[in-house]
């Protein structure tokens, strides 16, 4: 491919049209000013009093738009949108939307697929929604049974390896093949999608101190260690399991690329305390890329153009920054 050829838009999904994914979509294009190439996809009618934008008929147009102007594909929903009020009418046009996004990515039209926040209730309620989130849909969709998610800044990527269980049942969650497909999803997508060949993953402990030898719980003595070790016989670079209370500071992050860790709490607690705002999801797994900003539909303010886009803006630089990789790899 010539390196004259711009690489596809990337597709941002409407998400929820009473939540804030309209209005910090055209924060987004203004502060961006088309150093991200990007198209919305969804009804024009849901975007904010005034707004600049323009539709487009090809994904391929959103190149071409004016500077800090929106680029809409347009996808006609049932009804109007009440900022702060979901409507249910509305819900199968928000699953149909995260379809022709897919569909674009799939076919190349786009290089990248970043997703503003959706409501599930709302989606159950109103269209049946069947599953538990965006990422498992977009799983279905991709024709995978196993993604990851990981939260990215650019100070930390953390993946908890157990997600949204309570915190009782994660020792009988977080075993030796969960992990193991883990590290491997992780390390494989790490060179893929960011250029980083034999990436270095740091493995936290599940216990404080990483159990200290027993003395605070037995899970590192009898798996984590025994599966790192097979694991680094087969040429992955790990490190741990790592005291978790010790492996978060700036030190110690310059020795890895990423962090896994055994539950929610204890991988995102450190990214939201080093940049509560620009925190990034990414679903590592995938066949093709997928950022998310790290936030909801945040329903109290919608309306109000009071909505940060940064986290929007740091997804949108993420997939960005991530399809350029995954091409140099591509094409050498």
């Amino acid at each position: 491919m010539s390196p004259s050829v711009p690489t596809a838009p990337i597709a941002l999904s409407c998400g929820e049209p009473a939540g804030v994914g309209p209005e910090i979509a055209v924060k987004a294009a203004q502060a961006l000013d088309g150093a991200v190439p990007f198209f919305w996809i969804g009804d024009p009618r849901h975007l904010p009093h005034g707004a600049r934008f323009s539709e487009i008929s090809d994904p391929s147009e959103a190149h071409h738009v004016a500077s800090g102007t929106l680029a809409v594909l347009r996808h006609e929903f049932h009804a109007m949108a009440t900022p702060g009020v979901p409507d249910y009418d509305n819900a199968q046009g928000v699953i149909d939307v995260l379809r022709h996004a897919v569909a674009l990515v799939q076919t190349g039209q786009a290089s990248a697929l970043c997703t503003a926040p959706i409501h599930k209730k709302v989606l159950k309620d109103g269209a049946g929604f069947a599953y538990p989130g965006h990422t498992e849909f977009l799983a279905h969709l991709a024709g995978v049974e196993r993604v990851v998610m990981m939260l990215a800044c650019p100070e930390l990527r953390v993946v908890p390896v157990t997600i949204h269980i309570a915190l009782r049942d994660v020792p009988e969650a977080f075993t030796s093949e969960l992990l193991e497909e883990t590290i491997r999803i992780t390390a494989t997508d790490l060179e893929k999608f960011w250029g980083i060949c034999a990436p270095r993953i740091a493995i936290a402990g599940l216990n404080p101190h990483a159990g200290e030898g027993g003395a605070m719980g037995d899970e590192e003595l009898e798996w984590m260690i025994p599966l790192i070790s097979r694991l680094k016989s087969e040429g992955f670079d790990l490190k741990g399991p790592m005291p978790p209370d010790t492996m978060f500071h700036a030190r110690a992050r310059a020795g890895y690329d990423v962090a896994l860790c055994a539950y929610h709490d204890q991988a995102l607690i450190p990214i939201k305390t080093i940049d509560f705002a620009g925190g990034v999801n990414v679903t590592l797994g995938l066949p093709f890329i997928r950022t998310s900003p790290d936030h909801g539909t945040a329903f109290d303010i919608a309306g109000q153009n009071k909505a940060d886009p940064t986290s929007l803006i740091a997804a949108l630089n993420m997939a960005h920054e991530m399809s350029h990789a995954k091409r140099q790899k591509d094409h050498g």
